[in-house]
Order: C-alpha cells, then sequence, then structure tokens
C-alpha cells in the first residue's frame, strides 16, 4: 500500500463515526488499530504451543520441588505457583484446539534449546539458584513473550488469545511479585555468586531460541549442560525447617479428642487448628504421585494439582487459626511428615493415590467434613467454622477427583476403597521403631498448647482436656485399630 493509500484509509477511519458515540468494537479497541493486521493464525498457534511448553514445564518444576524443600513458605508458594501455572495450560490447551489444530501437537518440544533451558532449571541444584532462575529469568521470559503476543494478535480476529493472555499475565505478575520477594528474603550475595554459571546457561539457551517465543535473533548455540548433565531424579523424602524439630512425633491423636463428645468445644477447634496445619505432608505427598506418574492426559495433571493447592490452602488455614488465638504454633505444636515420608517411600504411586481416595471417602459421611464444620460453628469460632466450611467443600470436590481418576481405573469402587485401606495400613507401624532410633519420643505437646490457648484468651483449661493423652501408636487417624488392620 503506497503512502496515497494509506493516507486514504487512515483519513476514512478517522472520519468514520458509531451510533450515538458509543465505544466502538465492543470496547476492544479503535478502528485505526483494528484496520492494522495481525498475526496470522499459525502464528498465534506457534506462540500459543510455546506458552504452553514453557508453563507445563514451569508447573512440573515446581511440583518436583515441593517434598524437598524444607521451608514451609516456600512449599505452599510452590503449590501455588504450580496450580496457576496448570490453569493457564488447560486455557492454552483449549485455546489452540479452536484454531484448526487437530492434531494438536502440544506434546512437541518448540526448540531443543527451550528443553535444555528447562532441564537446567528442573536440576537446580540449591534453592537460592532455583528461586533465581525460577524467577529472575524463567517467569520474566514468558511474561515477556505474553506481552508481544498480545500486542502483536489482532485485536478484534484474535481477541480470545488477548482475552487469554491478559488473565494469564495476572497470575505471572502475581508470581513474580512472590518470588522476587521471597529471593530478597533468603538468597544472599554468596548464593548469587555460586548460582551464576548456571543462570549463564539458562540465558545462553534462550539467546540459542531467539527468545522465549523466538521472535529474536538467535544469539550463540545451545549451551552444553551443567546441572542436567546428569538426569533428574525426583527426591521424594519429605524435608522441613527449623520450626518442625520433631517430625516423627505421633505423640496426640487429634481425631480422638474430636469425636469425644465429653470434651470442650475449643479444645475441639485447636485441634482441628493441628489438623489443618498438619496437611502439609498432603501436598509433599501428592507431589510425588504427579512426579512420578507419567502420560496420563492433561486433565489428571490439572485436577491432581488444584487438589494439591487445596490442600496446601487447608495447611494455612491452620497456620492462621494458631496465630490468630495467641498459639505460638512452631513452640509447641509438633507437625510431624510421617504420613508423607512413608507413603512416599513405601508406597507405589497408585497405591499412594489409593489410600488419598480412601481417607477422603472417609470424610464424606456425617461424621467427617460436616462433624468438623459443626463444631466450628457451635464452638464461636467465627475463623474456625469459615475455615471448615471450605475444608469440606473442598473434600467433596477431592472425593470427585478420586472418583475421576483413581475409581476409574479399579474393577469397583467398594475395591477401590478396601485397597486404599490396605495400602495404608502397610505404613502406619512406625512408632516404636521411630522411638528405638531415637528420632523422636512421642511427646505429649498438647497440653502446653492448649494451656497457651487458654492463657492467651481468658479461658479457664478444662481439666478433661488437658489430661488428654491419647496417641497414634494404637488408633489410625479414621479411628482405626491399627494392630487390627495389620
Amino acid at each position: 500500500m503506497n503512502a496515497a493509500s494509506t493516507a486514504a484509509t487512515e483519513g476514512r477511519l478517522a472520519a468514520y463515526r458509531t451510533h450515538q458515540g458509543l465505544p466502538p468494537l465492543a470496547g476492544l479497541g479503535g478502528f485505526t488499530e483494528a484496520a492494522r493486521p495481525g498475526l496470522s493464525v499459525e502464528e498465534s498457534v506457534r506462540r500459543l504451543k510455546i506458552h504452553h511448553y514453557a508453563l507445563r514445564r514451569l508447573h512440573q518444576i515446581f511440583i518436583t520441588h515441593i517434598t524437598a524443600e524444607p521451608v514451609y513458605e516456600l512449599k505452599m508458594a510452590f503449590s501455588y505457583h504450580a496450580h496457576l501455572c496448570a490453569e493457564q495450560v488447560t486455557a492454552l490447551r483449549s485455546r489452540v484446539g479452536e484454531m484448526r489444530e487437530p492434531p494438536l501437537g502440544l506434546e512437541k518440544v518448540p526448540h531443543p534449546a527451550l528443553e535444555r533451558f528447562f532441564d537446567e532449571l528442573l536440576a537446580a541444584p540449591t534453592t537460592a539458584s532455583l528461586l533465581l532462575g525460577l524467577y529472575e529469568v524463567a517467569l520474566p521470559a514468558v511474561r515477556d513473550a505474553l506481552d508481544r503476543h498480545h500486542d502483536d494478535a489482532h485485536l478484534l480476529a484474535d481477541q480470545p488469545t488477548r482475552r487469554l493472555i491478559r488473565f494469564a499475565r495476572i497470575d505471572l505478575d502475581d508470581m513474580l511479585a512472590y518470588g522476587l520477594r521471597a529471593v530478597s528474603c533468603t538468597v544472599l550475595p554468596e548464593d548469587r555468586r555460586l548460582a551464576l554459571p548456571g543462570l549463564a546457561v539458562l540465558r545462553a539457551a534462550l539467546g540459542a531460541a531467539g527468545g522465549l517465543d523466538g521472535c529474536s535473533p538467535v544469539s550463540g548455540p545451545i549451551p552444553a549442560p551443567l546441572h542436567s548433565a546428569k538426569p533428574f531424579q525426583f527426591d521424594g523424602i519429605p524435608r522441613r525447617d527449623e520450626r518442625f524439630p520433631d517430625p516423627y512425633n505421633m505423640g496426640v491423636n487429634a481425631e480422638v479428642f474430636l469425636y469425644d463428645s465429653t470434651l470442650p468445644l475449643d479444645g475441639k477447634v485447636m485441634m482441628m487448628f493441628y489438623k489443618r496445619l498438619r496437611e502439609i505432608d498432603v501436598p509433599e505427598m501428592m507431589a510425588s504421585i504427579l512426579a512420578e506418574t507419567p502420560d496420563k492426559p492433561w486433565g489428571y495433571y490439572r485436577d491432581m494439582t488444584r487438589q494439591l493447592w487445596d490442600e496446601a490452602r487447608h495447611a494455612m488455614m491452620g497456620e492462621v487459626g494458631f496465630a490468630a488465638v495467641g498459639v505460638d504454633w512452631p513452640s509447641k505444636v509438633r507437625v510431624n511428615f510421617t504420613w508423607s515420608l512413608g507413603l512416599n517411600t513405601q508406597l507405589t504411586p497408585i497405591e499412594r493415590h489409593a489410600v488419598l481416595y480412601f481417607i477422603e471417602q472417609g470424610l464424606m459421611p456425617r461424621t467427617g467434613k460436616r462433624h468438623e464444620w459443626e463444631v466450628g460453628v457451635r464452638s464461636k469460632n467465627p475463623l474456625a467454622a469459615t475455615f471448615q466450611d471450605f475444608d469440606w467443600a473442598d473434600e467433596v470436590l477431592h472425593a470427585r477427583v478420586g472418583r475421576d481418576w483413581f475409581v476409574s481405573q479399579m474393577p469397583s469402587a467398594h475395591e477401590a476403597v478396601a485397597y486404599g485401606d490396605r495400602c495404608w495400613s502397610k505404613v502406619l507401624m512406625g512408632w516404636e521403631e521411630w522411638r528405638a532410633k531415637g528420632l523422636t519420643r512421642h511427646d505429649n505437646w498438647w497440653p502446653a498448647t492448649y494451656q497457651q490457648y487458654c492463657d492467651a484468651n481468658g479461658v479457664t483449661a478444662d481439666p478433661a482436656a488437658l489430661a488428654f493423652s491419647t496417641s497414634y501408636q494404637s488408633i489410625r487417624a479414621d479411628l482405626k485399630d491399627i494392630s487390627a488392620s495389620a
């Protein structure tokens, strides 16, 4: 188009008027911008597939580092960021499927340099190098690629893609805000110095790909592997920071207290806060299922990641609950990891899922999550009622996830439950061994915790609550006798 034609077109567009001056094009933009051609379907899909690959690999990286990461806050953040990545991957898959793309080809690696990039990030040898790679290199590269795609896509013809990108950028910005704050809080100058060679490999890999989206000039060859020279191995041993000094302690059976009608409601609320905080071990265990279960339909990973994130939220509910009532949980409460440790080290991924489903089914009757919500309501503690209300709703969703992805592999729903019971019975028998090895004394931490709550809230301690001393030595969390189930 010559200069005269261009000027004429621009004049016609400038003169165009909508009815009564209404905003044009449903508010998407103006006619001048809309008259410019944007990306073709082919190019838009090419970039969508790159975003998909990047976010799916980031999902994998977050998931595989949850269990072995000792810092509680980072476990929770990785759980959340894995969930956000999974939701955006789901949206991207849907959009590609709308654009003349069967077969979708979403499992293909867009560029070998990008594979090197994410393999190196996956194999980051320290928490500091992982945080730096994620939040100073990888996520900013994804964010920049999304910006370019949004700006290059036609505002009207490719509006669904632009809308998808707008929502993805909200999630990316939240992830980056947290991650950069985490870097500033935890990464020391020496950590950064030691991470420099790995960060250089990441940046060189991006250069070799022409940037994450391939829209920049290629700068150099694909770098040789550094951390990924040795194949990555998932670490299923749960680790905790110094606020969890007695992780083998099974000295307080919260469920026995909760279902004893003679014990006070405020004590039961404290036990529910403990049960929620103890759910740290569910993301640790679910991450192992996801990391060690390849080749499932994407819906499996999306649904299981949503459940993993819900369980992390539940743990933080317990943390908030204790803080709100003045209980210093790190000094009083002994949050163990025996469940995730046992399942991750003694069971196969499908057996772990079986145990998870069995527990979920036990929470569905009136004596399960509904009972906990009713306790929260009767206790006159609005925060406990709110937490248990949503905890109950989440567990109903999780039971559906179990039906969709576990029961569907079993001969029947009855056999699915029975199999989960058998699998769980295999791992809850370490009480005496742990004590004999000096790993724990199974101290009864409950009286001091309950007394601190009473003192902080001007409540007279109930003598029966203070005297509670039932452990998990012989009674499982579902109140089943361990010796009978072994």
